[in-house]
């Protein structure tokens, strides 16, 4: 009588946003005599609120059948993750140490890793657990030391950056060429693309072939600084590797010449990616109309948009938007209603300040005839 009500009142204790019946059911199952096996254990703890993990890893561990492992542990430290109780999943990794028979994976750490980083932020914690990965006879597999050199990427935090990298002899890790993209992406974050363009040296030495990320990250890096041209030059070194640049690789070609200005190029460029065998893509198109617009040629720009349509793409909401707005501060009417009957056909809604410039510019022109036609499509919306 009394383990039950102490029982019912421990659930209680621990029950918050979890579902009632599966955590007071954990919960009691725990505290019953009979033999749990390691695959049920964890199964309980996965149906504990992160609160309470510790507090019944703290009674299981009495028990006899109690059996530490890599499963349960994974689960633990996830839980804790949630409620960002980092100084817990320290203590977790502390206790796993000390207990010898517990073999544990790469895997294992992958995931405290990603829970330091993603979840916390923790720049400092991921280095650390993988530089002490050895000490629990456990050593990183390139995919869990790319993943640590992506994360410093992505952090900004490019001096860990290097000294990582260097680390991976004494790790034993295996370079391969992701690694090296990494750190192409990292330098070029940092605008050493001289440094950057220098690793190209690095792949045959390591045994690795560049491939189409490789290029796309330096390419971009040479459009950002103007180098267009240049970045046009890589096009030839791709084909000499036996790579096919794809859509996403003239893609940025196509930013580029388009924050330098020279639109005529990038859609010039739309007919050599065809002579490459390399179809356009939304994102070519979308970039290529989106610099007609911001160079105001918008009588270009609605020939473009027929274009897009004619292929079955559909053009941004802002493009419409921007095409209309254009077209109206141009006194350009006679194009809008097209335009119109173009964007409500795909979907979109044009918003009342779109409709108030566009009513605004006919009334100010007396313009009755193309009133009466922007009130057919208001009344097709209706319908």
């Amino acid at each position: 009588m009394f383990r039950s009500s102490f029982n019912h009142r421990l659930a209680q204790k621990y029950v918050s946003s979890f579902p009632l019946f599966d955590q007071t059911y954990s919960i009691q199952k725990l505290y019953h005599k009979d033999w749990l096996s390691p695959n049920e254990v964890v199964k309980i703890f996965n149906n504990l609120e992160p609160n309470s993990v510790l507090p019944m890893l703290n009674h299981i561990s009495k028990r006899k059948d109690y059996k530490p492992n890599e499963p349960l542990f994974t689960v633990i430290i996830t839980k804790l993750g949630q409620v960002k109780n980092f100084g817990a999943i320290d203590d977790m990794l502390k206790l796993i140490k000390i207990q010898k028979s517990i073999r544990i994976s790469d895997e294992f750490f992958y995931n405290v890793m990603k829970i330091y980083g993603n979840v916390g932020g923790l720049s400092n914690k991921v280095i650390e657990t993988l530089f002490n990965m050895p000490e629990y006879n456990c050593w990183p597999s390139t995919k869990t030391f790319n993943f640590v050199l992506n994360f410093l990427v992505c952090s900004k935090k490019f001096d860990e950056l290097h000294n990582v990298f260097l680390g991976a002899t004494k790790l034993g890790v295996e370079i391969d060429a992701c690694t090296l993209n990494i750190l192409i992406k990292g330098l070029c974050k940092c605008g050493r693309l001289e440094d950057a363009y220098q690793l190209f040296d690095e792949f045959p030495k390591q045994r690795c072939k560049p491939n189409k990320q490789t290029f796309c990250t330096i390419m971009h890096c040479m459009c950002e600084k103007g180098m267009v041209d240049e970045a046009f030059g890589l096009i030839d070194r791709m084909e000499k590797e036996g790579i096919s640049p794809d859509a996403v690789t003239f893609n940025v070609l196509v930013s580029g010449l388009q924050k330098q200005g020279r639109i005529d190029e990038s859609i010039e460029l739309l007919d050599r990616m065809r002579l490459m065998g390399c179809d356009p893509n939304k994102g070519t198109y979308q970039e290529v109309l989106y610099g007609l617009l911001k160079s105001k040629r918008y009588v270009d720009a609605k020939k473009f948009v027929h274009r897009m349509r004619s292929k079955s793409l559909i053009p941004s909401f802002l493009s419409y938007k921007l095409l209309v707005l254009g077209l109206c501060q141009e006194n350009m009417l006679g194009e809008v209603d097209w335009v119109l009957k173009s964007m409500v056909s795909v979907g979109f809604v044009p918003r009342r300040g779109m409709w108030r410039t566009v009513v605004e510019k006919n009334i100010s022109r007396h313009n009755a005839l193309n009133i009466v036609s922007f009130c057919e499509i208001v009344k097709g919306l209706a319908n």
